[in-house]
């Protein structure tokens, strides 16, 4: 018998799988018909399928006949105008002066990858990344992936948004320090800043040179109203005239999570210096993907770009987010009626799809393995997982799970 060579790659050593896709797997393999996901946040409807938004529907038809092409690689033009006067107000001044670079991505997690490639060409790889404590389990990853040191901020506890940690962070941190922001529904405690808060940090911010990278998710779902959930952004941008990146997605705003729909955009404060960042975003998009997919950013074209279709998605925002808090208020409402030990009013008080319960890592997989009730070992959950047949019976296993 021959002997086998060496491998090239023995140096690989085993990674374990991402614990929310993971914990999507073994929900999925759960042969009992009584179990419930509220592990990964997708929105469902109150039956607890996929949702396809109305306006959405109406978008897909409208580009059926569409070809097949190839994109630019920037991506689709109107998909990146359009998208931008979206996130930033059609009447702001960066927009208006031409000073916002853009391209499309692979959705948050590829514009926020492309932000980084940027940012590390721009300030260099000994910058250091904030992101906060806790944050999306991908920020980390994705930030080191690009060569960066990552850092944590103490960003909230079970009362709120831990201001004095934040501010002293801020007032720390080198200049040039990139600083990782949730412009809304703060994924996962749920808990966001003010606008007096924001213009506390923003003041920072300016004042010791930091620079501001926005994750923008969840937009127009956090509380119905793009506007109003894009405020940090555009108040950066434009109030304090700051250079800025947005990381945009419509994965969760137009239900598109398989077509991987983002824009990644930088605020700069020139025309020029637009021009050249722009340049190099090409550059970047041509050596990793070449030109990015054109389906998923041709329905959200379509549905900006249409009055009709444009009033109907804001129609369906109000809708998810209207839905998603009622959610959260029937879940606090029966663990009060039935007298479950601790605090659970920040269920209501917080906001977007997730919040964490408080609850410990046992508890969490007792919950599993007795209710096949299935969350984050943080017992972080997604409310969008919780419809009027579940909530009920998800109150009443918690109870039950916390007073064993």
């Amino acid at each position: 018998m021959s002997s086998v060579s060496p491998s090239f790659f023995e140096v690989v050593s085993y990674t374990p799988p991402d614990a929310i896709f993971e914990l999507t797997k073994t929900y999925n393999a759960d042969p009992v018909a009584r179990k419930v996901n509220l592990g990964q946040g997708t929105y469902k409807d109150e039956n607890g399928n996929p949702w396809i938004l109305p306006a959405v529907r109406s978008a897909k038809e409208k580009i059926k006949d569409s070809n097949h092409e190839y994109l630019p690689i920037l991506g689709l033009p109107s998909f990146r105008t359009l998208a931008a006067d979206l996130v930033f107000g059609k009447h702001s001044a960066a927009i208006r002066e031409g000073r916002v670079a853009s391209c499309q991505a692979l959705s948050g997690t590829g514009a926020l990858h492309i932000a980084g490639t940027m940012l590390k060409q721009v300030l260099g790889r000994d910058t250091t990344v904030y992101i906060t404590k806790p944050s999306w389990s991908n920020h980390r990853q994705v930030f080191e992936s690009i060569g960066f040191a990552v850092q944590e901020i103490n960003y909230s506890s079970s009362a709120g948004v831990d201001m004095q940690s934040l501010i002293q962070t801020l007032n720390e941190a080198a200049p040039k320090s990139i600083f990782v922001f949730h412009a809304s529904a703060h994924n996962p405690s749920g808990w966001d800043c003010s606008p007096a808060q924001w213009k506390q940090i923003g003041a920072i911010v300016k004042e010791r040179q930091l620079f501001p990278l926005f994750d923008a998710a969840y937009l127009g779902l956090t509380s119905g109203d793009y506007d109003r959930d894009a405020f940090a952004i555009r108040y950066f941008a434009d109030e304090l005239g700051l250079e800025i990146a947005v990381c945009l997605s419509f994965a969760k705003s137009m239900g598109l999570y398989g077509e991987r729909v983002g824009m990644c955009a930088f605020s700069s404060n020139t025309p020029t210096i637009t021009a050249a960042v722009e340049s190099s975003l090409a550059r970047m998009i041509r050596a990793e993907i070449s030109n990015p997919p054109a389906f998923g950013a041709r329905i959200v074209a379509a549905v900006l770009e249409d009055e009709e279709l444009y009033a109907q998605w804001r129609k369906d925002l109000v809708t998810m987010s209207s839905r998603i808090a009622e959610m959260r208020w029937q879940l606090y409402q029966g663990l009060a009626e039935l007298r479950t030990p601790g605090d659970w009013k920040r269920i209501t008080e917080q906001k977007g799809m997730f919040c964490i319960l408080g609850l410990t890592p046992d508890q969490v997989h007792y919950l599993q393995k007795e209710y096949h009730i299935y969350m984050a070992e943080s017992s972080r959950v997604s409310i969008a997982g919780l419809n009027g047949s579940n909530v009920r019976y998800v109150a009443e296993c918690i109870n039950q799970t916390v007073k064993r």
